[in-house]
């Protein structure tokens, strides 16, 4: 099936380095990111991995929790994250699927439906399409999909802006401009008459233009 941004998660039971989960029950009513990986023991998925590892308290703070998923057994995932430790400085804490089935990718349309057999045989390069990081949010729907090859690590920085700002902007009606950073300045979002913003915002706004008002970042 084809996921769109706000599309409904859809839900799974998998087995993770954690026990079984089903993972509307794992997220509860928190924000979760799911971020994929063709193999184990790939290189740039180990620093990635790692990386990870390192903000993952960053996530917590922010009411997010982290899954990791690769095409693999959990035992396999489970010998990995020494190597992960080892290199990366950082112990794997947060769960690892192993989607050995390839249930969790065809699900999520990372894999065609009708992909056959399991990951016994396949190699990172039949698998390059599982290199997927997903948002969810509270109500379990998809609020970002990004897609990486193979030889590109992830900006998991980047993707901690960007939970910041669907945040914000879920609270407030303001959208944030390119390449924004947390205390920037944002955009009151044009559903919103100039009349409506005077109690939105009481600290005034900048008019760029009749579509463009810029105003102070809003407090939470």
């Amino acid at each position: 099936m084809s996921l769109r941004i706000n599309d409904v998660a859809p839900n799974f039971t998998a087995q993770t380095t954690h026990g079984e989960i089903d993972f509307y029950e794992w997220l509860g009513e928190k924000w979760g990111v799911l971020f994929s990986h063709p193999k184990d023991f790939t290189p740039v998925c180990t620093t990635e991995l790692g990386y990870m590892a390192g903000l993952e308290e960053q996530f917590a703070k922010r009411n997010c929790k982290v899954i990791g998923l690769s095409i693999d057994p959990v035992d396999n995932h489970n010998e990995w994250a020494k190597d992960i430790e080892e290199t990366q400085g950082h112990a794997v804490n947060y769960p690892m699927i192993g989607d050995s089935d390839l249930a969790v990718a065809k699900l999520y349309n990372m894999l065609p439906a009708d992909e056959p057999g399991s990951s016994e045989g396949r190699t990172a390069a039949t698998n390059a399409t599982v290199r997927s990081v997903f948002i969810v949010d509270p109500n379990k729907t998809i609020k970002l999909m990004l897609t990486y090859p193979m030889t590109t690590g992830r900006n998991f920085d980047e993707i901690l802006r960007v939970l910041d700002s669907m945040q914000l902007t879920a609270k407030h009606k303001v959208a944030t401009p390119v390449n924004w950073q947390q205390g920037d300045d944002v955009i009151i979002v044009p559903t919103v008459s100039d009349e409506e913003a005077k109690d939105m915002f009481p600290n005034g706004w900048n008019t760029v233009k009749p579509y463009l008002r810029t105003t102070k970042q809003p407090s939470e």
